[in-house]
């Protein structure tokens, strides 16, 4: 990885460090690009009618799709354009059909995107079993064996903490899911900018995860299923095949997903983040975050008044790194951060407030996340300031 070279598509980190990518990341210039060439040279609706502009769209706009699902290894099913992974996961509470007594099972890890559609099920006599991490934020397998039972419906867990940064062993939780008959959701909202993916190779039925983690535009996520057998959440046009007074009958693939007009400019600037990521390689962005994340975290844990969060073991998770100084408020330390040494933190809950409680951290944590594009110096100026913070308590 060449990250000078990287950085000159990033203009905005010409005037800060930004170290919150695992709620937003930055977009290239090849991406931005791309969407800004749809908005002047072929601006049309996609799938309608036949003239030369919605023909160059609806093609481009296909083409995104299949890069996505390239990238996760998952051609073989079908991938749906949203507006984020909170859509991708309430489409799949709302278009299965669940029963009186149903369960599923999730995690005290999860975003609250993954957790309030399941809890709001309640209200349908299903039950939601909520596993407990242990204190670094890893779960049992065995938790899992115990959970998963004839009457699971459904498992929803993350594939990598928001919070904490721990990759789950979802192959291995996909396993006791199908011994069960149980279907398996997973949020790869943090994993897939981060980490190779194969939704075959995991098992899962549904994978969602959102572009604006990305290095894609915001108002953009995917829903990846494994079957086409979730109701569709909107009916409209373009969903459709053939309507009637007395009928109608739905499109195939994604389409039947997709009613009305999608955000096209950003589904094809996802698929130029798609190409972004694949030519840096996976695997490079990875071993760069890791070696980024092993520095922050020997160099947090030298420091006496700071408390790192998370798994000990380096290799099970990505680089998102929480702490919190003692005596000190986490928003107070990120505004000093971002006030004294122009470094873009993220501090609160960072919507884990079920997390929070459990640790016992009632104003959450500093979280410090990596991507490709940051920088060893970035992190030796961020250790330098929190230590000056420590050094002035």
């Amino acid at each position: 990885m060449d990250i000078d070279l990287i950085r000159e598509d990033f203009p905005l980190l010409d005037n800060i460090a930004y170290l919150d990518n695992a709620a937003t990341s930055l977009s290239p210039e090849p991406v931005i690009r791309a969407m800004n060439e749809f908005e002047r040279h072929y601006r049309s609706n996609v799938g309608r009618g036949v003239h030369r502009l919605t023909t160059i769209a609806t093609q481009r706009y296909w083409d995104s799709h299949i890069k996505v699902a390239e990238l996760i290894g998952g051609e073989d099913g079908t991938t749906v354009l949203t507006k984020n992974t909170t859509e991708a996961i309430n489409m799949v509470a709302c278009g299965l059909e669940w029963h009186s007594g149903d369960n599923i099972v999730t995690t005290v890890l999860e975003h609250h995107s993954n957790f309030l559609p399941w809890v709001h099920l309640r209200k349908k006599g299903i039950g939601v079993s909520t596993i407990e991490p242990f204190p670094d934020g890893m779960i049992d397998i065995s938790a899992f064996e115990s959970a998963i039972n004839e009457n699971t419906g459904l498992v929803a867990l993350t594939h990598a903490s928001n919070v904490l940064g721990n990759v789950l062993p979802v192959k291995e939780i996909a396993s006791i899911c199908q011994e069960h008959g149980a279907r398996l959701l997973i949020d790869g909202a943090q994993s897939v900018p981060h980490i190779s993916v194969d939704v075959k190779k995991t098992g899962c039925d549904y994978f969602c995860f959102s572009g604006h983690k990305m290095l894609g535009p915001t108002g953009t996520g995917i829903l990846w299923m494994k079957e086409t057998d979730i109701d569709p959440l909107l009916l409209g046009g373009g969903a459709i095949d053939k309507v009637s007074l007395d009928s109608y009958t739905l499109a195939e693939g994604y389409q039947r997903y997709e009613a009305g007009t999608p955000n096209i400019a950003g589904m094809i600037g996802l698929g130029y983040a798609v190409d972004y990521l694949r030519k840096v390689g996976m695997d490079n962005i990875e071993r760069h975050e890791k070696k980024l994340t092993e520095k922050v975290i020997h160099g947090l844990e030298d420091m006496e008044q700071v408390h790192v969060y998370g798994p000990v073991e380096k290799s099970a998770r990505i680089g998102v790194v929480s702490f919190n100084i003692e005596g000190m408020h986490p928003h107070e330390v990120s505004h000093i951060l971002d006030e004294g040494s122009d470094m873009i933190t993220r501090s609160g809950e960072h919507c884990c407030h079920p997390l929070m409680e459990y640790m016992g951290l009632p104003n959450g944590t500093v979280r410090i996340s990596m991507y490709l594009y940051n920088t060893e110096e970035e992190i030796d100026l961020l250790l330098a300031t929190i230590e000056e913070i420590t050094r002035r308590l």
